[in-house]
């Protein structure tokens, strides 16, 4: 599918949704999709680097003069003209596409409408703020929020579940699963975003410098397109305890380095909390609130505000430091840094509808699992043949469904709204995963396990599935040779990472 993504980047908006956009597009290009981008020209605007990434740019009139927002919620400021204007402009670089994705607050269901009617195409509004869409689908990643916060009329997919993080999270976060608590060296991550206009970077590093333990050492991440890019860089070099980096190519890797983090609750609080990352969290603008109410209901965060950071910094990163583990625990039950390829599924399902889902498997689920589990022919090719009691499932199942590691779906027909089968992966070391499938007795012969083995696939392209299977199931044997699992041995087949 030809895909557009119209989102900007500047010194007043972040570059948060070009990047959350880029982490998309990579997605979205490894299944097969050719993918370009739509930006205003402007202070900020990231246009280098999206071209940078692979990308084309068609770049959007700009405005001879720019005149800032008012105050940090002016989204339409954000824009530099109306919605109407936008929409016309960019219908005249885009002739054709078969969607068109918008990150942009400042964009609403008017340039919705006006862009679908003119090119019959679908709409994917990713959001943040609850507002009034005319979306296809409609992406918000904001921590535990619901959809039925949104208008009912779209398809609404919601929480940290979605949240749009690049390969490189789902990645180290397998190494993540195996973090320990800091012992002499605390090493701690500043980073308030690509542009921190407000320069809290500097006013954290003074609050730390000189009321800290030694043992503390402090990397800074800001970039030169930031404005106080110098002041910070200049006060950095005054001190040994302090690294002043203006890039990292993988700041996955970057964060799973550090112990602690002070950053800003947006886009990076879902990647601090998919790698475990304790943090202190300083809100910098009005639609960040929501996404630090929640890290702080959740208690994976401390937050403080910006006009709080002298008085109350070194309480809050004592507390952070004494409640490592528990705050670890909070970050790493938000997210498991697949909501990317969740999200590209969604966006796939637009155009191709799909007859099975994956559905986390609840406990509402525990007693059909145990009748499908009680069955002979489950049991004959089980590796474990003899059947349990009631009470030993009900605590497997129980503990299955709060493991931190492990995945437990439910296959449901999505026409006829049945479950017709559940799917397991357990983890047994960092990427690699044993997977378990049975389809419900009653539709044994179907196909609904090659469907499911294949959506498992878009889910988790970036692990090792093993497979056990008794020489004599020969059904379950030529299922995963169909599904493109190497054979190992008579009975063990695997599916290496099919995205690098």
């Amino acid at each position: 599918m030809k895909i557009v993504i119209r989102a900007d980047a500047s010194t007043w908006i972040g570059s948060g949704h070009i990047m959350r956009c880029l982490a998309l597009s990579d997605s979205l290009k490894f299944f097969g999709h050719q993918v370009s981008f739509s930006s205003i020209p402007q202070p900020g605007d990231m246009i280098d680097l999206i071209k940078e990434r692979g990308y084309s740019v068609l770049p959007l009139s700009s405005p001879k003069s720019i005149n800032p927002p008012k105050h940090d919620a002016d989204y339409l400021g954000w824009l530099l003209r109306s919605v109407h204007q936008d929409a016309d402009d960019f219908l005249q670089h885009v002739t054709q596409a078969d969607i068109i994705i918008v990150d942009h607050y400042g964009i609403d269901y008017q340039w919705h409408e006006k862009v679908r009617a003119q090119l019959n195409c679908k709409i994917v509004a990713i959001d943040d703020l609850v507002r009034k869409h005319s979306a296809d689908l409609i992406i918000d990643s904001t921590i535990s929020r619901c959809s039925n916060e949104y208008q009912p009329h779209f398809k609404i997919i919601t929480g940290s579940t979605y949240a749009l993080l690049n390969k490189q999270f789902s990645q180290a976060r397998e190494l993540a699963l195996n973090r320990k608590p800091p012992k002499q060296i605390i090493n701690v991550l500043v980073s308030m975003g690509g542009i921190d206009k407000e320069n809290v970077t500097l006013k954290i590093l003074k609050a730390m410098i000189g009321n800290i333990h030694a043992s503390v050492k402090i990397t800074v991440l800001l970039s030169p397109r930031a404005p106080h890019y110098h002041t910070v860089a200049d006060f950095c070099a005054l001190y040994t305890s302090i690294t002043h980096i203006d890039f990292s190519p993988n700041i996955a890797d970057l964060m799973l380095s550090h112990d602690v983090a002070i950053g800003a609750p947006g886009t990076s609080a879902a990647e601090r909390a998919c790698l475990g990352l304790p943090s202190i969290i300083i809100p910098q603008a009005e639609n960040q609130q929501e996404n630090s109410k929640q890290l702080q209901l959740n208690k994976a965060a401390i937050c403080i505000e910006i006009d709080q950071i002298q008085s109350k910094f070194l309480a809050a990163f004592d507390e952070l430091i004494l409640n490592w583990l528990s705050f670890y625990d909070a970050n790493i039950k938000l997210c498991d840094g697949l909501g990317i390829y969740r999200a590209t599924r969604e966006i796939q399902k637009l155009y191709s509808a799909s007859l099975l889902e994956l559905k986390n498997a609840t406990l509402s689920d525990i007693s059909l699992i145990y009748e499908w589990q009680q069955h002979p022919n489950t049991r004959k090719h089980a590796l474990n043949t003899s059947i349990p009691t009631w009470e030993e499932h009900k605590l497997w199942m129980t503990n299955k469904l709060k493991s931190l590691t492990d995945k437990f779906y439910l296959i449901k027909d999505v026409k006829n709204n049945i479950p017709v089968g559940a799917i397991r992966l357990d983890r047994e070391k960092p990427s690699n995963y044993v997977i378990s499938i049975f389809i419900a007795p009653k539709y044994y012969g179907s196909s609904y396990a090659n469907e499911a083995l294949r959506i498992l696939d878009t889910i988790h392209p970036n692990i090792f599935i093993h497979a056990v299977v008794k020489p004599e199931n020969i059904a379950s044997q030529k299922l995963f040779e169909k599904s493109n699992y190497l054979r190992i041995s008579e009975n063990k087949f695997l599916r290496p990472p099919i995205i690098k």
